[in-house]
């Protein structure tokens, strides 16, 4: 018998510049908020994560979360599939951020320490880098669209920033960092990505 791998994307996209919703794969939807977190082992309530202290300013280029699958499927000599395998899943959020601070590279940056100003020193000081002090911190990321009518669409992740990311000062333009999150499981049921649709009640 004969195994191959398949791959099952989708993509869920966020743009400014758009207000629709379909029930494709490929969802576009207008901006929103973003929360980011840290994770302590349980994602709570969504009035617990939807507070100032975690609320990002400002994003740039709105956000998409993308998630890919690989099946091995099991066929015989004469190509008939036997059987298929889900082996792999992986969800991935991304998004521009243009408000931002030291206390954000934190969460971008898993070696990163932040010392707050003191009254002796004005700066917050972010230092990055040196393996010894990876921190194995896992945040929750949480994307608040609400549409023209009033209503909610909701994304939560928990998950770590393993890309890096670039800061560049550019006269002409502001100055945005793409930050991307893998996520992992948020739950014993090795959820991935928990997604809210707030509906018209039935009168």
């Amino acid at each position: 018998m004969k195994a191959k791998k398949l791959l099952m994307p989708l993509k869920l996209q966020f743009f400014a510049s758009s207000t629709t919703m379909t029930d494709k794969d490929d969802v576009k939807l207008g901006s929103g908020d973003l929360y980011i977190m840290e994770f302590t082992g349980k994602v709570p309530e969504d009035t617990e994560i939807e507070v100032d202290a975690n609320k990002i300013g400002h994003i740039k280029g709105g956000a998409s979360l993308e998630y890919t699958n690989e099946w091995k499927v099991v066929s015989d000599d004469m190509g008939v599939v036997i059987k298929n395998f889900l082996t792999k899943e992986n969800v991935n959020f991304k998004s521009g951020i243009l408000a931002w601070n030291g206390k954000v590279l934190q969460a971008l940056c898993a070696t990163a320490r932040v010392t707050e100003p003191t009254r002796e020193n004005a700066y917050r000081i972010v230092k990055i880098g040196g393996k010894k002090h990876a921190d194995g911190k896992s945040y929750i990321i949480h994307f608040v669209h609400t549409t023209d009518k009033g209503k909610h669409i909701k994304l939560t992740i928990v998950g770590t920033s393993r890309n890096g990311f670039t800061i560049a000062f550019d006269p002409e333009n502001e100055t945005v960092i793409d930050a991307e999150f893998t996520a992992i499981s948020q739950d014993d049921e090795g959820t991935l990505v928990t997604y809210k649709e707030e509906k018209e009640l039935a009168a």
